[in-house]
């Protein structure tokens, strides 16, 4: 029994779906990221990689799923094929991206709007929302900025990772992710607290308080540099306390 449970495991383990990249259909592991499995079948990534870990938004994809109408978008290096998953590798889609000095903007309820009028094109459709990998509500940052709330909309899109699939969907043709960086921006530069150890330390760094350290850095080999890495202070993880009841 044990063995026949065995060879079950196994072979479920190397269960095969079909993936369509280009038109051409592939049979690849189920269970494979899109990223994972355009290698298997093949191919090579030369650029739009990123980190593979769903942070960077380098990897945005779209796709289709056989017998659905609806058109996907995601992070190939997050979503795991599908049986029947119609793949389509776009280059980065072009999105306006405004040119500003940060010192020399001033704050009101218009800069935004100032730099981006397309935002005001926003027919609230939702779709950015929908396409967003983060499941950001992208268009509740958008009409805050609309709205000159930018600290709003700082905080609603603080955990962009400026992919792109929002500007890809939008009919209006805006660019969330590079509005809401400016959101960001303008809310750390003149609305945030300012942290008193961060100012301290840019004191510290304007000083030349670690020059040394950093030409020292900046003189050693990959080797010592690697040895450096490898044994630096990691901080021990806290031992988890489990409490049994009586």
């Amino acid at each position: 029994m044990a063995r026949k449970r065995k060879e079950g495991r196994k072979k479920e383990e190397m269960k095969m779906v079909r993936i369509y990249i280009m038109g051409k259909e592939y049979k690849v592991p189920a269970g494979l990221t899109i990223m994972k499995a355009m290698e298997y079948a093949g191919y090579r990534y030369i650029r739009g990689a990123g980190c593979r870990a769903g942070f960077c938004g380098a990897c945005a994809t779209v796709y289709r799923k056989e017998g659905d109408y609806k058109l996907y978008a995601d992070l190939a290096c997050q979503t795991t094929v599908e049986d029947g998953m119609w793949l389509v590798q776009l280059p980065f889609t072009p999105a306006n991206k405004a040119t500003y000095d940060l010192e020399e903007i001033k704050l009101d309820d218009k800069t935004l709007v100032n730099f981006y009028p397309e935002i005001a094109r926003c027919v609230s459709c939702n779709t950015c929302t929908k396409a967003c990998p983060q499941e950001l509500e992208v268009m509740d940052y958008i009409q805050a900025c609309l709205r000159g709330d930018i600290k709003k909309a700082a905080e609603l899109s603080f955990d962009c990772i400026q992919c792109g699939l929002c500007a890809l969907r939008c009919p209006a043709e805006i660019a969330h992710y590079h509005v809401s960086q400016l959101a960001r921006r303008l809310y750390g530069k003149y609305i945030a607290p300012k942290a008193k150890h961060l100012e301290k330390r840019v004191e510290e760094i304007k000083e030349g308080k670690f020059d040394k350290e950093m030409k020292e850095i900046m003189e050693k080999s990959i080797e010592e540099l690697k040895e450096m890495y490898n044994s630096r202070y990691i901080e021990p993880e806290e031992e988890e306390i489990v409490v049994e009841a009586d």
